[in-house]
């Protein structure tokens, strides 16, 4: 199945409430339509008013990680993450590619430290 297929047949919603322990904030903001998720296609997109963009990538899982490894640390502005099938507890259901603003998250990351 493709990246396209994939995105539409995954129930996001069910996702995103599976991982509010471990990602707090990205429940509500699904809910709020502040994620994006599209295909892979090769090009970035600025988040703009997202919180964070869902890449639906089909490729290798040692490649996904690193190229979001290799994402992360050549981007300033944005924050890049990766889940597959069998990445832990809160593993997504398709291979994912995240994109989320830095600064935004650090700033969601100090609030929840915070409040724990």
């Amino acid at each position: 199945m493709d990246a396209v297929n994939q995105s539409q047949s995954v129930d996001w919603l069910a996702y995103f409430k599976s991982i509010r322990k471990e990602c707090p904030w990205s429940y509500a903001a699904y809910v709020k339509g502040l994620i994006d998720i599209q295909p892979w296609t090769g090009q970035i997109t600025p988040l703009l008013d997202y919180e964070a963009r869902v890449y639906v990538i089909d490729i290798d899982t040692a490649a996904l990680e690193r190229f979001a490894e290799i994402m992360d640390e050549q981007d300033p502005v944005n924050e890049w993450l990766f889940s597959y099938p069998g990445y832990g507890e809160y593993a997504a259901p398709v291979k994912i590619l995240i994109q989320q603003d830095r600064t935004r998250l650090n700033q969601l990351r100090e609030k929840e430290d915070a409040n724990s």
